[in-house]
């Protein structure tokens, strides 16, 4: 029997929750890859974005990961700078950061929210080029956006508790 290349099996493809005029569309830095292979948003049990939104006031109920598309009932919608799902986010190079900013870009020119909110620092920081950005909102806009910088929700961003997220989050809930 001759030798086979071993078997390589495709990525999935975590489809954006994005319609057009959104009040804010949240961006993570790219899926993770249980979220891809889940097939929804945040869907691993420690993170905490869907319980931040909720506590934060964006939702009226706690949205489970499942219903991840129904986020744009609200206004919200997600999407992530780089679309590869990897296992963590620290598996991206800097260079995939800069090489996503021309689709992101677009997407957003496309889709026009009112609000871009940069879940993390490390992509807004690729964007604009600045190793240091400040949390909330921003100076600049990006694809006609007003820019705000949120912490992480992960469940491995241990500098931020729950209560930091969510008062972190309520205060671009209350801006807009």
């Amino acid at each position: 029997m001759a030798n086979l290349p071993p078997v390589v099996e495709p990525v999935p493809h975590l489809p954006d929750v994005l319609a057009e005029n959104l009040d804010a569309v949240f961006c993570g830095i790219n899926p993770a890859l249980s979220a891809a292979i889940a097939g929804h948003h945040f869907s691993n049990p420690s993170n905490r974005f869907w319980r931040t939104l909720h506590l934060a006031g964006f939702t009226p109920h706690l949205i489970p990961a499942t219903q991840d598309y129904t986020l744009l009932r609200y206004g919200y919608g997600i999407t992530a700078a780089v679309a590869r799902p990897t296992v963590s986010a620290g598996d991206l190079a800097p260079r995939e950061l800069r090489a996503a900013v021309p689709d992101l870009e677009r997407k957003l020119l496309y889709y026009r929210p009112r609000v871009i909110a940069f879940l993390g620092k490390p992509a807004i920081s690729a964007i604009v080029r600045k190793p240091a950005v400040a949390w909330g909102q921003q100076a600049f806009t990006f694809a006609g956006s007003s820019v705000w910088v949120l912490p992480n929700p992960s469940g491995l961003n241990r500098a931020f508790s729950l209560n930091a997220l969510v008062s972190a989050y309520r205060e671009l809930r209350e801006a807009l």
